[in-house]
């Protein structure tokens, strides 16, 4: 059963930064799709940045652009999403999801639907 074991949420000031991590159980973590979204109470879950077959392949929300980065340690089996400039509205709860990469396309990797498997969640507020 793979595990996706979050960490690194917390408390910081507009204008801050947080890394957050993803530790996966999967052996051939370099042929998955990456990805983290975020959710709000009351919303729905919302995409913020995807990591794909290559360092190449990396898509980010408008909202976090320039401001998130997405990375993956494949040796460590570990994703990260390094933030920077942290604003009240980025406060949610941030999730790391992995899916197969030959289950998922371009088109679609921006939808939580389309991802198998999730850490639980860790929160994220952000303070004027």
């Amino acid at each position: 059963q793979v595990q996706l074991d979050e960490s690194g949420g917390g408390l910081v000031q507009a204008g801050g930064s947080l890394r957050l991590s993803c530790a996966a159980s999967i052996q051939t973590f370099s042929s998955y799709v990456v990805g983290w979204f975020r959710q709000t109470t009351g919303k729905e879950r919302e995409f913020v940045a995807a990591l794909g077959w290559s360092s190449g392949n990396v898509y980010y929300a408008d909202s976090v652009k320039g401001r998130f980065t997405i990375s993956r340690d494949n040796a460590k089996s570990t994703m990260y999403l390094e933030m920077n400039s942290l604003k009240p509205e980025d406060t949610a709860v941030y999730y790391c999801a992995a899916v197969q990469a030959r289950k998922i396309t371009v088109t679609t990797l921006r939808y939580s639907t389309k991802y198998d498997y999730w850490g639980q969640g860790t929160q994220v507020t952000v303070s004027e």
